[in-house]
């Protein structure tokens, strides 16, 4: 299955906070690991991160100190051995929080002062995955920041889940 850059999925939570949104997108490919829960396979997409995206991340976050935002870490989550089924709401994984998880589909943020960030890892019947996020901006820092990221977004999710794996 080729990577497909779609609408959010129906029967997804993430919809939910789709209305008044500044910044959404989605894209459906093939899970490597159709027998793991949602949360599983979002912590191995990050445990995966391809290096150069540690290296942007941390660029990143080096650029935004100077304007007061927080530098959000790497994405990959700190302990790799802790399992999926250990990971509770409110916890830290990786670059987000953990919102919700259930079998299907797991939600992870970043609220910050200039925007809140979801996204949204969602089992689409066995074998597909949709990965969808949703930005609601809050200030002007904010719309600068996303008139730099969004672009990029748009290259660099597609690109970063080809590497890894999600197209066949």
């Amino acid at each position: 299955m080729k990577l497909i850059k779609t609408a959010l999925p129906e029967g997804s939570r993430i919809l939910r906070v789709l209305p008044g949104a500044d910044f959404a997108d989605s894209y459906r490919f093939a899970s490597t690991q159709p027998e793991a829960t949602a949360l599983a396979q979002f912590l191995d997409l990050s445990a995966r991160t391809p290096a150069w995206m540690n290296r942007l991340m941390a660029l990143r976050n080096q650029a935004v100190r100077w304007v007061g935002l927080k530098n959000l870490g790497a994405m990959a989550p700190g302990d790799r051995r802790k399992p999926a089924s250990s990971y509770r709401p409110g916890e830290r994984v990786g670059i987000f929080t953990l919102q919700y998880a259930d079998e299907r589909e797991v939600i992870v943020e970043d609220q910050d002062k200039h925007l809140h960030v979801q996204v949204s890892l969602f089992r689409q019947g066995s074998n597909e995955l949709q990965m969808s996020t949703v930005v609601h901006v809050h200030n002007r820092l904010g719309r600068a920041y996303m008139s730099v990221v969004g672009p990029v977004h748009g290259v660099i999710v597609p690109l970063m889940l080809r590497q890894l794996g999600h197209e066949r």
